[in-house]
C-alpha cells in the first residue's frame, strides 16, 4: 500500500491511498495527515493498513493534478518541525565505498585504508548480526529538522556559499514515537538526502557540514516491509527536461552491508531519539552519486529518482537561496 500526503487549494490536508498504477489518489476520510492515521493506529493497538482500509472514501483525485498543482506534502511530517529528527547512515551499501573512498583517499597512502574503507569494512564483517545480538555501528549524521524537508516537485535549494547541490538516492525509514516511548515504524519512502560533496572532498571532517542541506522525501510511503532488493534510477534532467545522465541504482537488506534492524537500533538505542510524540525520517545511505561520475549539477536542472515498488518518481529541482548573513549579538 502506498499512502500520500497532500492539500487542496484551500490549504486543507488529506491523506489518499494510490492506486491504478498511480494514477489515481483514494482518499481516507477521517485523517488530516499520515500522523493523525500513525496516532490513532498506535492508540487502537491496529495497523495502518487496517484504518486506513476503513476510512476509504468515496473520493477520488488526479494524482498528476495534484502534483502540477504542487499540493504533494511529504509523505509524513509534524506540526512543530522542531519535532521531526532527519538523521542518516553512510557506508552502508555495498559498492557504495568505491566512489566514497576514492573521494577520500589520497594518493600518498594507497597501500593503506582510509577512515571511510574501515568503516565500510567493519560493516562488511559486523553489519548482519544473528537475531539477538548487536551489529558494528555505522557511520552516522545529522541532517535538520522537519524544517529542511522538502515534498516531491518543490525545489532543493542550496545555499549560496555551497560549493555543490548533488543528489544521493536513498530509501528512508519513517518513524513516529508512540506515548511509551517505543518507535513505531510506519514504512519507508524515496529520499534524496542532497548534499554538498565538493565540501566533503575537501576533508572528510567537513561531512557534518556538507550534510546540513535540504532533503527531499516521497511522493509515497511504502506501508509495510522494506523489500529486500529495491532497484530504481537515479536521473538529471537538464533545464528543457532532457536526461543528461542517468544510473540504475540499488538499496534493500540484498544490496546492503547492514541489516535495517541493526541501523534502526543504533540510532534508536539513545534516549534523545526516543521521545514520545516526535517524528524521525532516517535516510539508509546510497551507491550511486553522479558527482562520482564528474556530473555537476547546475540550478535550473532537476533530480529524479524512480523507483517502481514506490509508485511516482520523486523530482526536484535544483535552486539557490540566498541567505543572510548571521548577526551575532551580545547580550
Amino acid at each position: 500500500m502506498l499512502l500520500v500526503q497532500f492539500k487542496q487549494a484551500d490549504g486543507q490536508r488529506l491523506i489518499g491511498v494510490l492506486e491504478d498504477e498511480g494514477r489515481k489518489i483514494h482518499v481516507v476520510d477521517g485523517y488530516a495527515s499520515t500522523y493523525d492515521l500513525a496516532q490513532a493506529a498506535i492508540a487502537a493497538g491496529s495497523t495502518l493498513e487496517a484504518l486506513v482500509g476503513a476510512g476509504l472514501g468515496a473520493s477520488v483525485l488526479d494524482y498528476a493534478e495534484v502534483a502540477l498543482a504542487g499540493q504533494l506534502l511529504a509523505p509524513l511530517d509534524h506540526s512543530d518541525s522542531a519535532h521531526c529528527y532527519v538523521t542518516g547512515t553512510g557506508l552502508t551499501h555495498l559498492g557504495s565505498a568505491d566512489g566514497r573512498d576514492a573521494m577520500h583517499k589520497k594518493i600518498s597512502d594507497v597501500d593503506t585504508l582510509t577512515d571511510s574503507m574501515k568503516m565500510f569494512r567493519m560493516g562488511l564483517d559486523g553489519g548482519k548480526p544473528a537475531v539477538g545480538e548487536t551489529g558494528v555501528q555505522p557511520e552516522w549524521f545529522y541532517k535538520g529538522d522537519g524544517s529542511i524537508v522538502r515534498a516531491a516537485e518543490q525545489p532543493l535549494t542550496m545555499p549560496h556559499f555551497a560549493l555543490d547541490g548533488g543528489e544521493e538516492p536513498e530509501i528512508a525509514a519513517l518513524y513516529v514515537i508512540g506515548p511509551d516511548g517505543a518507535p513505531y515504524r510506519l514504512g519507508f519512502a524515496i529520499g534524496n538526502e542532497f548534499s554538498d560533496h565538493v565540501t566533503e572532498r575537501q576533508n572528510y571532517l567537513y561531512l557534518a557540514h556538507s550534510k546540513l542541506r535540504v532533503c527531499a522525501v516521497g511522493p509515497a510511503l511504502l506501508v509495510g516491509a522494506l523489500p529486500g532488493h529495491v532497484a530504481g534510477m537515479s536521473r538529471i534532467r537538464d533545464s528543457q527536461g532532457q536526461v543528461r545522465w542517468e544510473k540504475p541504482f540499488v538499496s534493500g537488506e540484498d544490496n546492503m552491508s547492514h541489516t535495517v534492524a541493526n541501523l534502526e537500533y543504533h540510532h534508536f538505542k539513545y534516549p534523545l531519539f526516543r521521545r514520545p510524540g516526535d517524528v524521525h525520517i532516517h535516510f539508509f545511505g546510497t551507491a550511486t552519486l553522479s558527482c562520482s561520475d564528474g556530473i555537476q549539477v547546475v540550478p535550473g536542472e532537476t533530480f529524479e529518482i524512480d523507483v517502481a515498488a514506490f509508485g511516482p518518481p520523486l523530482r526536484n529541482r535544483l535552486a539557490v537561496e540566498t541567505l543572510p548573513a548571521p548577526q551575532i549579538h551580545q547580550l
